[in-house]
């Protein structure tokens, strides 16, 4: 039930929702409220071009951000590096057959140079799928592959494949990281997801270093920002509210820890 709510609030949180909820208020009323339609459209269109506009992505990424602690250790060898799933595209993946990645890529890109480098022993790929379906992809399955095509020998990796959200990342690999007695650990997550995902390690007794990747914000000065709506922007403020209303849910469930 909550994986349902949680999608229903996704689409709530969007700024495209928004104004298209405004705009079919305003076409239902436009024969009793004729005033109030018009508003209520002109507000639609503000909604919609204030969220897609730099200055307001980037504000709201920077804010999303700000959390994302890194306490990576560069001269530490970890006993596991544990990277969290979000970085594939399951749709497009069983559509073609071979890995179909999105923006979060570089969080397994990121393990894998650790691996190969030497800074970590294992790494712990964390997760699942929403898809109910059998033969649904399966995120750590693919990267386990992927990971080694690459050369990483299958020893090294240890997968979890249940998990379908970051609490159950959490929990999930709590359980394998206690079976196999690791003590250094590293969690690697996107800098904008880092701060839910480290409270939710914390609140089951886990506190890993940390080291966020996939920075999406950047530090271009305002007066060198695009004010032309983009899409890229539209879809940049609707992942950052996204993220920040998923830390609210998360701390009201106490799912997460200090």
């Amino acid at each position: 039930m909550f994986l349902f709510l949680s999608k229903v609030l996704d689409l709530l949180l969007a700024p495209l929702s928004w104004a298209l909820l405004l705009w079919l208020v305003a076409w239902g009323l436009r024969r009793r409220r004729e005033r109030l339609s018009r508003v209520l459209s002109v507000l639609g269109g503000v909604v919609l071009y204030a969220f897609s506009i730099e200055p307001v992505a980037m504000g709201l990424m920077r804010a999303t951000e700000a959390g994302a602690v890194r306490s990576f250790q560069p001269g530490a060898t970890y006993d596991a590096v544990i990277v969290l799933g979000g970085g594939l595209d399951p749709a497009a993946t069983e559509r073609t057959g071979v890995p179909e990645y999105n923006a979060a890529a570089e969080r397994v890109l990121r393990g894998f140079e650790l691996l190969r480098e030497g800074r970590a022993r294992q790494v712990l790929i964390s997760g699942g799928s929403l898809d109910p379906r059998p033969e649904a992809v399966v995120e750590a399955d693919v990267l386990l592959r992927q990971l080694q095509q690459w050369g990483i020998p299958r020893e090294r990796i240890v997968t979890e494949g249940r998990s379908r959200n970051t609490r159950e990342n959490a929990v999930e690999s709590a359980r394998i990281i206690q079976a196999r007695g690791w003590k250094s650990l590293l969690l690697v997550t996107s800098a904008a997801h880092m701060p839910r995902a480290a409270g939710c390690f914390a609140a089951v007794g886990l506190r890993p270093d940390l080291l966020p990747v996939d920075s999406r914000a950047s530090n271009t000065p305002l007066r060198r920002m695009s004010w032309l709506p983009r899409s890229g922007a539209l879809n940049l403020s609707t992942d950052a509210l996204r993220e920040l209303a998923g830390r609210v849910v998360y701390r009201v469930r106490g799912w997460t820890a200090p």
